[in-house]
């Protein structure tokens, strides 16, 4: 089962983030999505909503965006998730992640493995392998993938180090931030001196090919088969962080999945990530042109 088109396959959470001024559809691998599929290529999700009014709200607005919903399994027992998003004097989001909620119970399928075997990429989160459910159907259908995506995403209390170290072992790409460059550091008992040191030291504990870093208003780099490229974050009026780093994720896969050269993927990297950061929330609406627009004038 081949689409004539390229896509790519997103696994793990979708939800409501509950603003002081309303729900809005997020979740990091569905944010990804949504923004890949601004550049016109082909997304599925694989993640799970309840039964509930949460739930079909939340697959008609992903329906309505011309996202399919057809991975997307519904849960009789445990709810849609939510999360409560508050947003301080410096734009910077802080989560409260309800725990038990759908998307932790995603069943295996065995049509899945055709489904991501067949994609370009498959991206997945640290956050979905919170519980043994989901945790356990990843697992089952990260080695069909040819080319994994790992977001490494760390949502504290939900933090386990053993599984870290296996999705890192499973994976071609990482991205990750300052913070979580460190963390990492740490559970594997190294000891951090340069960030270009310790993300040699994860290329080579895990035989990680490529690491993206996203360093916030210092920009980015991208570490690709022993070279390293560099650029700095481009100057924004901030309206929100919310799915920034999503956002930038989403830029890299557009072009990584097209094996453009690693600055080209790396400028749409960063300028996909501060353009959704100038709009308010992860999944802004806006046209394409709109971001090749900003793109061009950077």
């Amino acid at each position: 089962m081949k689409d004539k088109q390229p896509y790519i396959v997103c696994f793990g959470e979708v939800l409501w983030d509950v603003f002081p001024e309303g729900s809005k559809a997020g979740g990091a691998p569905f944010n990804v999505a949504y923004n890949v599929h601004k550049a016109g290529i082909d997304v599925k999700v694989i993640s799970k909503t309840g039964d509930d009014n949460l739930g079909e709200k939340l697959r008609k607005q992903i329906e309505n965006w011309g996202i399919s919903t057809e991975m997307i399994q519904t849960d009789k027992h445990h709810p849609t998730s939510t999360v409560i998003a508050k947003i301080d004097e410096h734009n910077e989001a802080a989560y409260e992640i309800i725990n038990n909620v759908a998307w932790d119970h995603i069943e295996y399928l065995p049509e899945y493995n055709d489904w991501v075997s067949n994609a370009e990429a498959f991206v997945f989160g640290s956050l979905s392998s919170r519980n043994e459910k989901t945790k356990n159907t990843l697992l089952k259908i990260l080695d069909t993938a040819k080319l994994k995506i790992f977001d490494v995403n760390f949502r504290p209390p939900f933090i386990d180090s053993e599984v870290i170290k296996t999705l890192l072992h499973k994976s071609d790409i990482v991205k990750i931030n300052k913070s979580e460059l460190r963390h990492i550091i740490e559970l594997i008992g190294k000891e951090y001196s340069t960030e270009e040191e310790a993300v040699k030291v994860i290329q080579q504990n895990f035989t990680v090919d490529e690491v993206v870093l996203t360093k916030g208003s210092d920009g980015a780099v991208y570490f690709a088969h022993g070279e390293m490229y560099t650029l700095p974050s481009l100057p924004i009026v901030v309206a929100d962080t919310v799915g920034s780093g999503d956002a930038f994720l989403s830029g890299f896969i557009s072009k990584r999945i097209f094996n453009e050269s690693p600055e080209e993927i790396l400028k749409n990297a960063v300028s996909l990530g501060a353009f959704i950061t100038s709009k308010a929330g992860a999944c802004p609406d806006y046209n394409y042109s709109e971001f090749e627009e900003f793109k061009r004038m950077r």
